[in-house]
């Protein structure tokens, strides 16, 4: 039997990876077909992508956008280990962001008190605005997936009707663009000098703590195995002591707190203000990247690299040649031969370990019918 459990975990592992080197391939294939659609050779696009991806510049603008979204992907993937489908992210963390930018804008602290104070009411307000979505879904049954669509537009609306000259925003100096109360410099996150290459974000540190605590939670403490019960079967979880409502709300509010993140890398070390070109549209991008990363920290952190690394080299292809749509598609493909491979691997796998246990118990029972008649 040992043999035999130490060749499933060794095709266990062999599986894991053909299931992201299946889809990485197929979609490569995919994305070609529809260059060569277009009328234009595929074979250039990508060579590009490959030399402009290695530039030392390129590399730097990969880490700093990877680090926002893999903060997305992991407030994600906490309401996917649960069974919850926490759309609302996108909602969560420009709320967030807004009144971080807003209470920062308006105290003038050492940065090492003022710092800390901003993240947290970041994290508050993303916590409070996704509790909502988990106690409606105790209490009163309603979908997390409806609930969180609706407060992604009513935070859109509280932002838009808060941004104003004469409420908490201002404008600037040229009177085109209404913003917060800019942040005052000792409240900036620290950047690391990479020469000519340009700054790293410094909260790429508090994303690696996010994914250590979210790794550490899951699979070494009492509540991540409570959690993971309960988005497996909930009845089951129940029965084993679980309580499932307040799983469920507690999930969500640890969800929304981790989206509550997601705008601080933007605020903290670029823009150091919030106003209309905040970046939108971070939470749906997590949704993709916790799905290519199967919900794992380090299966998220290479779907956000990868990511990051397909927004900067197909974001010139319209000045090479090739149409701009090109990133949505190879996007799109993505997610879906990642979805389709590990549907499919996981079928094989099942039934190869179901046809190796079978083998083996058949030989054990060969044997003893063998010992048996000696």
């Amino acid at each position: 039997m040992k043999k035999l459990t130490s060749r499933i975990d060794k095709e266990k592992l062999l599986l894991a990876v053909a299931a992201p080197l299946l889809a990485l391939v197929a979609a490569l294939v995919v994305t070609a077909l529809v260059i060569l659609a277009t009328g234009k050779n595929p074979f250039p696009a990508f060579n590009d992508m490959l030399s402009y991806g290695s530039a030392s510049d390129s590399q730097v603008y990969i880490l700093n956008k990877a680090t926002t979204y893999y903060l997305a992907g992991i407030a994600v993937a906490i309401g996917f280990r649960m069974n919850l489908f926490n759309i609302g992210v996108d909602g969560q963390y420009r709320l967030a962001a807004f009144l971080a930018a807003v209470v920062g804008g308006a105290l003038s602290l050492p940065g090492i008190v003022q710092i800390p104070v901003i993240i947290l009411v970041a994290m508050l307000v993303g916590a409070v605005w996704s509790a909502i979505a988990g106690i409606l879904k105790v209490t009163r049954g309603v979908s997390e997936v409806i609930s969180t669509i609706m407060l992604n537009a009513i935070a859109t609306a509280i932002i838009a009707y808060l941004l104003q000259p004469e409420r908490l925003g201002q404008l600037d100096e040229a009177g085109t663009l209404v913003s917060t109360k800019p942040l005052p410099e000792s409240s900036w996150f620290f950047t690391l000098d990479m020469g000519p290459a340009g700054q790293l974000w410094g909260f790429i540190v508090v994303a690696v703590v996010v994914g250590v605590a979210y790794w550490f939670t899951l699979g070494r403490t009492r509540f991540g195995f409570d959690l993971r019960a309960v988005g497996q079967s909930e009845s089951a979880a129940a029965a084993s002591g679980a309580n499932v409502k307040k799983m469920i709300v507690t999930s969500m509010i640890i969800s929304g707190a981790v989206a509550g993140l997601v705008g601080m890398p933007t605020l903290l070390n670029d823009s150091h203000q919030f106003d209309n070109s905040f970046p939108l549209g971070l939470g749906f991008t997590g949704i993709a990247i916790a799905l290519l990363g199967r919900n794992h920290p380090v299966g998220v952190a290479l779907a956000a690299l990868l990511w990051g690394y397909l927004e900067r080299t197909t974001g010139h292809f319209e000045v090479i040649g090739y149409d701009k749509e090109i990133l949505g598609v190879i996007q799109g493909v993505i997610v879906l031969c990642v979805v389709i491979a590990y549907e499919l691997v996981r079928r094989y796998g099942l039934k190869r370990q179901q046809q190796r246990v079978g083998a083996e118990l058949a030989a054990q029972a060969a044997k003893t019918d063998t010992e048996v008649t000696a």
